[in-house]
């Protein structure tokens, strides 16, 4: 069976949609699975994707991830579900807790426990699409309701953003989809998908969540520095704990003299030609990625949304079939 094409990522935050248009015309020429789009605190994600609709540009979308803290799981709900009816298209809905300082800044209360907070979120959007009548008094909110019935809409999936086993054992018991970000692939393999089967079955649940993760890439061109473009990719989420914390577990040395050569050694940045990136997300879905979102960060930062653009299309066309090479571990090869 073929696999299913990538998705493509639009990781910035977009003063305006149209910043983020020609991505959707991507996603409509090329096939790609679906358009993405991060928090934004510029222009509002949903309204992105609503807007993009109405110019005609009708994809799949997703959102990867949304701040729970910002919105009531209610509200919530009905942005995606809106989103669905609006786009005629499948939706996912991906929730993430944040950052604890960004939440001390938001909530009245400390947060006292992510994971609760995260799964009773993610449990009572899912309920609420479900058409459920929801009695909910947690950790992190309260809810008694229900969404007034809509007509026929294209599907939603319940997401929750994952870095580490813990909360992969929750979004395993709850979500739809599990969304990871800069997650090489042994990683995923070898600590991740156990802990999302894990949480699963603790659940009683069929089957885990499908997984998507977002994979910085960039073509190989004259000009451009590998470990540059890497450095320019990762240099934010490097300052995050928790995600630093996430690749030092994969075995990244974030804090050596040289972490840009590093996550391109992991692949969690991966920088080569069209058919050496196709065969690097053959190695993400080996280790049990559903969807990849190509995330094309450090050349939108340095050479701006056409050149972005057309490294994406080329990346979505190699995925057809190709030459690469890889190591045993599903780590990308001579690529710098």
């Amino acid at each position: 069976m073929t696999p299913a094409p990538p998705a493509v990522l639009y990781p910035l935050q977009p003063d305006h949609p149209e910043l983020v248009e020609p991505f959707a015309a991507l996603v409509a020429r090329s096939g790609a699975r679906r358009l993405w789009l991060c928090q934004s605190f510029r222009a509002e994600p949903h309204q992105v994707l609503a807007h993009l609709a109405g110019r005609g540009h009708r994809v799949p979308v997703g959102t990867a991830v949304t701040l729970l803290p910002l919105r009531h799981p209610y509200e919530a709900a009905l942005q995606a579900r809106s989103l669905a009816l609006l786009t005629g298209q499948p939706v996912v809905a991906g929730y993430g807790i944040g950052s604890p300082d960004f939440v001390r800044r938001l909530e009245s209360e400390p947060c006292r426990s992510p994971r609760a907070a995260v799964g009773e979120y993610v449990g009572s959007v899912r309920a609420l699409l479900d058409g459920a009548e929801v009695a909910h008094d947690g950790a992190g909110h309260r809810l008694y309701g229900a969404l007034p019935p809509v007509g026929p809409h294209a599907a939603v999936e319940v997401g929750a953003g994952v870095l580490r086993p813990a909360m992969a054992r929750t979004a395993g018991a709850t979500a739809d989809v599990a969304i990871t970000w800069m997650t090489p692939p042994a990683y995923l393999r070898d600590t991740l998908v156990p802990a999302l089967a894990a949480g699963a079955a603790a659940a009683g649940r069929a089957a885990p969540p499908r997984i998507a993760t977002a994979v910085h890439v960039a073509v190989r061109r004259p000009g451009r520095d590998p470990r540059r473009l890497a450095r320019l990719a990762t240099r934010d989420h490097l300052r995050a704990p928790h995600y630093a914390d996430m690749l030092r577990r994969a075995g990244v040395d974030v804090d050596g003299p040289d972490p840009a050569s590093a996550l391109l050694r992991a692949g969690a940045v991966v920088v080569g030609s069209p058919q050496e990136i196709a065969a690097a997300l053959a190695g993400y879905r080996a280790a049990g990625v559903d969807e990849v979102l190509l995330n094309p960060t450090a050349v939108l930062l340095t050479e701006g949304v056409a050149a972005a653009v057309a490294d994406l299309e080329e990346i979505v066309a190699a995925c057809g079939g190709g030459p690469g090479r890889l190591d045993a571990d599903g780590r990308v090869c001579s690529v710098v």
